[in-house]
């Protein structure tokens, strides 16, 4: 991740940045600038959280298991990805807490992953936030 020539971000920067993805609304259209503020805010979230829960809408068991993959070593973790890939458009889930997962089909119409940040403590971050893009940590070529 590059931070060159930026500010730090504080907790309300990065809850404002990922405000708009309220996992209700259409995912809206991300610059590749925007993109890099998007991980440092979602990073920044996650080193204030205790763990994080991703589900991830894809056209493809292996669009949604790529995604799974950078957005968890993005934020710290390492799944076992050994699943049996399923046709057509899946649901995957990941709870970073347990480290269970499962993939199962998806009919609806959302694509992107979501984030639950979840803290055990009061004040913490509790929040949701999707759906962002599938790429969103995906490596330039």
């Amino acid at each position: 991740m590059s931070t060159q020539n930026s500010t730090p971000l504080t907790l309300s920067d990065a809850q404002a940045l990922l405000e708009p993805f309220n996992c209700i609304e259409s995912q809206p259209v991300v610059s590749d600038a925007e993109k890099e503020k998007l991980r440092q805010a979602l990073a920044l979230l996650a080193e204030h959280s205790d763990y994080q829960i991703f589900g991830i809408c894809a056209n493809t068991a292996a669009q949604g298991l790529s995604a799974l993959k950078t957005y968890a070593q993005a934020l710290g973790y390492q799944p076992n990805l050994d699943l049996t890939p399923i046709e057509g458009a899946v649901y995957i889930k990941y709870n970073g807490n347990s480290g269970l997962f499962y993939i199962d089909s998806y009919t609806g119409e959302h694509r992107g992953v979501l984030v639950s940040c979840q803290s055990s403590f009061e004040g913490g971050i509790n929040e949701m936030y999707g759906h962002l893009p599938l790429d969103l940590f995906a490596l330039s070529d």
